[in-house]
């Protein structure tokens, strides 16, 4: 038995410009992420015969790898060799659909470490991150950028630059652990209650790429800033990037945000947040809020009854948790 826990996570700067559609055409892109304390758990054990049990949302028996209808099983199954006689059991903290915490690419890269684990072998983060890519992007065609695969192998706070050529440069920003307990003491999540689907509002924006070039140019230079104000330890610096970042993602598409999200977003700046967001690709799931550690009660008051997430920066990332028969 093999159990593996990655972490999902919250973006602050750049998301967009790590789709294809821009970084392979536009000079590259870049993206500003920090893993959190909330988790997908996969847990993968033999079976006595050839068949193959996946229990997620629903549980699916199948005698076949090409009758399994979870297509990211499937696919990481497919691509580390493991075809037959397996159990494979999916856990998360936060329900996966439509929260903008990146948990499908979160599970992805979880289900391959925990997958090559069971054949005994150990892959790094980078290459647990490019194949996890590999499945979303190339086998499936998702539109879906590459931050959420890298931040969900590597963990901690990161700045990543993903090239026209494919490669991508992952730079750790240096934060010791209290500096790390101050940033997590300046953030919260708030669920909206709002899901969408993220897959058509990455399509929107996708299509509408060259149109927003200078937009995204512009976001690609917020990751590094926000780069430099977490380097800084300048929380507040922080909070007013991250409102510069979601005035310029609402102009990428109408489905970013909605009357509803926007009350919201006041309401929250006006009980004394710096900034925030709707994380992902917009639409609802979670607003992110950067603010004073003394406001939450306040921020948390005038959101009511929104529930409060409050949030842990988490150092690691995929992890093996626990090998054992």
């Amino acid at each position: 038995m093999i159990i593996t826990r990655t972490p999902l996570r919250i973006s602050f700067a750049g998301g967009g410009t790590d789709l294809p559609s821009y970084y392979r055409q536009y000079g590259g892109g870049a993206v500003t992420s920090a893993a959190i304390d909330k988790f997908v758990h996969v847990l993968v054990n033999d079976k006595f015969d050839r068949s193959i049990r996946v229990a997620y949302s629903r549980t699916e028996n199948v005698e076949t790898l090409e009758g399994l209808q979870h297509e990211l099983v499937r696919e990481a199954m497919r691509i580390t060799g493991v075809t037959h006689g397996l159990e494979v059991h999916t856990i998360a903290d936060i329900p996966g659909e439509g929260t903008g915490l990146g948990s499908s690419s979160t599970l992805t890269v979880g289900l391959l470490n925990a997958l090559y684990a069971h054949r005994g072998t150990l892959k790094d983060p980078a290459e647990l991150a490019r194949e996890a890519c590999q499945i979303e992007i190339d086998i499936l065609h998702g539109t879906v950028g590459k931050q959420d695969q890298y931040i969900a192998a590597f963990g901690g706070v990161q700045y990543f630059e993903f090239r026209a050529d494919e490669t991508v440069r992952s730079t750790p920003i240096p934060l010791a652990p209290a500096e790390l307990d101050a940033l997590s003491s300046h953030l919260s999540l708030y669920y909206t209650g709002i899901t969408r689907s993220a897959s058509g509002i990455l399509k929107s924006q996708d299509a509408r790429t060259g149109d927003n070039r200078e937009a995204l140019g512009r976001m690609r230079e917020l990751a590094a800033e926000t780069r430099d104000a977490l380097v800084r330890h300048d929380w507040a610096g922080l909070g007013r990037l991250l409102d510069d970042g979601w005035r310029l993602k609402r102009s990428l598409s109408n489905a970013i945000s909605n009357p509803q999200i926007d009350e919201i977003y006041g309401k929250a700046k006006a009980a004394g947040a710096y900034g925030g967001k709707i994380t992902g690709a917009g639409g609802g799931g979670f607003l992110l809020v950067a603010h004073p550690p003394e406001r939450s009660t306040q921020i948390a008051s005038a959101l009511s009854p929104m529930t409060r997430l409050p949030v842990r920066i988490h150092p690691e990332g995929s992890r093996i948790l626990f090998v054992g028969r």
